[in-house]
């Protein structure tokens, strides 16, 4: 863009940062004109994030990160600050609503194949920012110095003492000594505050690499012309806030009237290293890797396939070796698909029950079929599956389903 396109003021500050040729860009930006509802989900997690930034700097302001004052600050936030109450369950509940529309968002890009090429390194992104959200979401869990908070970091930061030679040290580094206490308290309060800084660096990146190549769509076909497209404003911006209107419903049914429902009760007990709750758990958005953790009878071996379950996502787009990306086009693809979710589902339901028994043998049988999807299941359907036609372009198939 030219820029004398600008005179005055505008022109003097386009010079020398572009602002408003890039808010034109993103103005007159074109996505495919049959994007569905659920394309609003990157918006919604966009709005998510700031939600959680702006609480979480506003909780900082009245937290103090020592182990002995830790849990009652928590508490004087919540009964002594203006609105304490609402900030901090705000900015609790909003990590399920963050975490429960990323899933989403990733489910989504699982069904129509937003992994595939040319859009690899965006997905890539996307996968590292998950990775760094459960990092946050974790450290975030400690800082309430409860009971659950305390055994959490317990057992979480002990899984490292299983990698070989620099296992203990890994963990006495995290600990900042030779048990989880104040300093530890410490060490996490700050990342937790400086990651989500980090998170919307990446987003920003995520972002760059969706407008180089552009959105994927439920055809999977790429645009070809300009019938293909709309521009993003005012089309899906008016599609967003009506996705804005439905996501900030469920956020103020759990954060006024069932704020508690998604934590555990045992977080308000204050922390206390000489009893163990009977069992210990994550949050919610943890069981499913928690499940497959425990469902390893080694411990090595189970932080290896905890793991190796997030690093599997890196090399999805060569594991899938069907030429057509979106799965509405792949009868069998679909039966697996589906599958594949309930499993997820289960493995998180698994991952709230005691590890014995019974719930044992399920969580290896669900994390086989989650490695098997990936590692046995989409490489083989991508070569025996006969798939359905493709429509011609994005502008055939819209006006096909009107």
């Amino acid at each position: 863009m030219s820029q004398t396109e600008y005179t005055g003021v505008k022109g003097w500050i386009e010079e020398r940062l572009p602002i408003f040729s890039f808010l034109k860009h993103s103005a007159e930006y074109r996505a495919p004109k049959n994007l569905n509802y659920a394309w609003n989900l990157g918006s919604i997690l966009g709005i998510a994030l700031m939600i959680q930034i702006i609480t979480g700097i506003v909780l900082a302001m009245h937290y103090t990160p020592n182990s002995e004052l830790a849990f009652s600050s928590v508490e004087n936030i919540m009964r002594n600050v203006n609105y304490g109450w609402l900030i901090r369950y705000t900015h609790a509940v909003g990590a399920s609503m963050f975490f429960f529309a990323v899933y989403l968002h990733i489910l989504r890009g699982l069904y129509y194949g937003s992994y595939k090429a040319p859009r690899e390194i965006l997905w890539w992104f996307g996968i590292i920012i998950f990775i760094l959200m459960m990092a946050t979401a974790f450290m975030g869990y400690v800082l309430p110095w409860g009971q659950m908070s305390f055994w959490g970091a317990t057992v979480i930061t002990n899984l490292f003492s299983a990698i070989p030679v620099i296992g203990e040290s890994i963990v006495q580094w995290l600990w900042g000594g030779f048990s989880v206490d104040n300093p530890t308290l410490n060490r996490f309060f700050a990342l937790h505050f400086l990651l989500p800084f980090i998170l919307l660096g990446l987003v920003v990146f995520h972002v760059i690499a969706l407008h180089v190549n552009g959105s994927n769509n439920p055809t999977g076909v790429e645009p070809k012309t300009e019938k293909d497209t709309i521009p993003f404003h005012p089309y899906y911006t008016v599609k967003d806030f009506f996705g804005f209107g439905i996501f900030f419903i469920i956020f103020a049914f759990f954060l006024f009237f069932e704020p508690n429902y998604l934590g555990h009760a045992d977080n308000y007990i204050p922390a206390d290293p000489m009893v163990t709750p009977a069992h210990i758990v994550p949050e919610w958005y943890f069981l499913p890797f928690y499940a497959i953790l425990r469902a390893i009878p080694d411990k090595l071996g189970g932080v290896v396939f905890m793991f190796g379950s997030l690093l599997i996502l890196f090399i999805l787009p060569w594991l899938d070796t069907s030429k057509v990306k979106s799965g509405t086009f792949r009868p069998l693809f679909k039966v697996f698909f589906w599958l594949f979710t309930f499993n997820f589902v289960f493995l998180g339901y698994l991952g709230g029950k005691p590890a014995e028994g019974i719930y044992v043998i399920l969580s290896r049988l669900s994390t086989f079929y989650y490695f098997a999807y990936f590692l046995l299941v989409l490489p083989i359907l991508g070569k025996i599956e006969n798939t359905k036609a493709l429509p011609e372009s994005i502008d055939a198939a819209y006006k096909g389903n009107k």
